[in-house]
């Protein structure tokens, strides 16, 4: 139910909530990172940017760190955005417009499906969506570790190839930092 410019929004968030510390990262990084265009990602990240998900600065050593703590930035925040009005939605069964008004046969059930589906994302974090923060019945989950295709400039000014655990708690989620 997400846009395709709203799942680059939330990709986005969730590789820079995967990094160790804040660290600037490009739009045209980002974009190499998630396969995506950088014309494109540039325009999202200026979107999340404008409404305060992440903190955009210029120059050589800039780029783009989230603004919220990962264990409060919700998926709807972060796809809020990108997300088209609902006002007049077109039918699914029909070439023309559905409401409570004039409802279709499909209305009453696919709008319980969607409003189910916003409640999800308004109550989960980015925290909880990777995994790194549990309740007490959920298992831990196994930590792999898994690559990210980037070359970024460390804070020395050398390269610097990341490395990020997935699917794991707080502090083993953390990515591993290698010199180029």
């Amino acid at each position: 139910m997400l846009s395709a410019t709203a799942e680059h929004a939330l990709r986005s968030v969730l590789l820079l909530a995967r990094l160790p510390e804040p660290f600037p990262f490009s739009a045209d990084a980002l974009a190499r990172a998630l396969g995506a265009p950088q014309n494109y990602l540039s325009k999202t990240l200026n979107a999340l940017a404008k409404a305060g998900i992440v903190h955009s600065c210029r120059g050589p050593a800039g780029g783009f760190t989230l603004a919220i703590p990962v264990s409060t930035l919700t998926i709807a925040q972060v796809t809020a955005p990108f997300r088209e009005s609902r006002g007049s939605p077109v039918c699914l069964l029909a070439d023309r417009p559905c409401d409570r008004g004039a409802p279709c046969a499909a209305h009453a059930r696919w709008r319980a499906i969607a409003d189910h589906s916003d409640a999800a994302m308004e109550r989960t974090t980015i925290a909880e969506l990777l995994g790194e923060e549990t309740t007490a019945t959920a298992q831990p989950a196994e930590v792999t570790e898994t690559p990210i295709p980037i070359a970024a400039p460390s804070r020395t000014g050398r390269s610097a190839l990341l490395s990020v655990r997935s699917l794991g708690r707080t502090n083993a989620s953390a990515p591993k930092v290698r010199p180029a």
